[in-house]
C-alpha cells in the first residue's frame, strides 16, 4: 500500500536539508576561502594536459563534502533528540534514525567523510606521493578497511549472505558475501571519486542515484532508509546550487569518498547491487576508461584517451564544461530511471 506519510517525511525532509544547507554554504565558503583551503592542481610535469586545461581551478576550496555530510548528520541526530525527549510531539515522527534501515548507511557517510577530509587536507598542505595527498595504493586500503568493517557488521550482525538477482532471486554467497561487499563499496567509493572532476558532475549524478535508491527503498516498505536518501538528495541539490560552472567551491574526497561508501552501502542494504552498475552507469563509464587507460599505457605504452576519465577526454576535445556535465547528467537519468524500471518489474515478480 502506499505510504502517504512516508512519501511527506521523504519530500518535507529532503526540502528541509536542502534549505539548511543553503542557509549555512555562505559561512563555510567562507571559512574555506579565508583559511585558502583550495586544492593543489597536478603539476604541467606531471600531467600537462590536465594542467593545462584546469589551471582556473587551483585555489578553489576544496572539502565542501562537509556540507553534505554534516548537514545529513545534524538533521539524523536533531530529529532522534527530539523523539528521546518529546515522543509525543509532532516532530518526533520526523525520527528517521533506526538501527536496522540508518544507523550503518549513516555511520558509513561520517566515518568514510572524516577519512575523506584528512586525504584533502594532505592535498592541500602537499602532503603525500608528490604532494597530492594520500597515495593511490593508501586510499585504496583506506577504502578497503572502510568496507571491511561494513561487510563484517552485515555479515555477522545482520546474518546476511545472499545476493538478490533481479528477476531471478536470491543466491546464497556464503563466506563470499564479505568479499563481495568489499568489492562494491571499494568500486562504487573509486568511481565516485573519477567521476569528480568537473563543476557539478559528481553531485549530479549521485543525486540521481541517490532518489533512485530512495524510490527503491521506499517500495521495499524501508521508509526511513528511503527518507535517509532523500536528505542526500536535498543536501546534493544544495551544494550544486554553488558548484555548477564555476564552482565557488568543491565537494573534494570528503565529498565523493562518504558519498561513494554510502551509495554503495544503501546498495547493500537494499540488496540491489546488481542494479547499482545501471543506476549508477556514469560513475562505471568513468572508473572502466579510467582501467582502460592505465592498463593500455602500461601494456602497450600508449593511451587510448587524451585524458582519463572520460570526461577529461571530452574537454580536451574542445567541449565546454557546462556541456560535458549537462550530458553525463542527462545519461544518469537514464541509467537511474533503466534501474528503477527492473527494480518495479522484479518487486512485482515476486510480490
Amino acid at each position: 500500500m502506499f505510504d502517504f506519510f512516508v512519501v511527506t517525511k521523504i519530500l518535507l525532509l529532503s526540502t528541509l536539508a536542502f534549505i539548511l544547507a543553503l542557509i549555512w554554504t555562505p559561512a563555510l565558503t567562507h571559512l574555506l576561502y579565508k583559511y585558502k583551503l583550495g586544492k593543489s592542481i597536478r603539476s604541467a610535469v606531471q600531467a600537462p594536459m590536465f594542467a593545462e586545461l584546469h589551471k582556473k581551478k587551483a585555489g578553489v576550496p576544496t572539502l565542501g563534502g562537509v556540507l553534505m555530510w554534516g548537514t545529513a548528520l545534524f538533521i539524523a541526530l536533531l530529529f532522534w533528540a527530539i523523539s528521546v525527549v518529546a515522543p509525543n510531539s509532532p516532530l518526533a515522527e520526523l525520527n528517521f534514525l533506526s538501527r536496522s534501515q540508518t544507523w550503518l548507511p549513516l555511520a558509513a557517510l561520517v566515518l568514510a567523510g572524516i577519512l575523506g577530509a584528512i586525504d584533502d587536507f594532505c592535498n592541500i598542505y602537499k602532503i603525500g606521493p608528490h604532494g597530492g595527498g594520500i597515495g593511490s595504493k593508501q586510499r585504496l586500503l583506506v577504502h578497503t578497511m572502510v568496507a571491511a568493517l561494513g561487510a563484517w557488521w552485515f555479515y555477522a550482525k545482520l546474518g546476511w549472505d545472499f545476493l538478490h538477482v533481479p528477476l531471478l532471486g536470491d543466491i546464497n554467497l556464503g563466506i563470499w558475501y564479505i568479499p563481495f561487499f568489499i568489492l562494491v563499496i571499494v568500486g562504487t567509493s573509486f568511481a565516485v571519486n573519477q567521476t569528480d572532476g568537473l563543476d557539478g558532475l559528481a553531485g549530479g549524478t549521485l543525486a540521481s542515484s541517490f532518489a533512485a535508491m530512495a524510490v527503491i527503498a521506499l517500495i521495499q516498505g524501508r521508509g526511513d532508509l528511503a527518507v535517509f536518501c532523500g536528505v542526500i538528495v536535498g543536501v546534493l541539490l544544495a551544494f550544486l546550487w554553488f558548484n555548477i560552472y564555476p564552482a565557488r567551491f568543491i565537494m573534494g574526497d570528503t565529498g565523493a569518498m562518504s558519498l561513494g561508501v554510502t551509495l554503495g552501502v544503501v546498495a547493500m542494504l537494499t540488496n540491489s547491487a546488481l542494479l547499482l552498475p545501471i543506476i549508477g552507469g556514469v560513475f562505471v563509464l568513468e572508473a572502466v576508461t579510467t582501467f582502460i587507460q592505465l592498463t593500455s599505457k602500461r601494456l602497450r605504452g600508449k593511451k587510448i584517451f587524451l585524458i582519463a576519465p572520460i570526461h577529461h577526454h571530452f574537454e580536451a576535445l574542445g567541449w565546454p564544461e557546462p556541456k560535458v556535465v549537462m550530458r553525463f547528467w542527462v545519461l544518469s537519468w537514464i541509467g537511474a530511471g533503466l534501474g528503477l524500471i527492473i527494480a518495479l518489474l522484479d518487486a512485482a515478480t515476486f510480490s
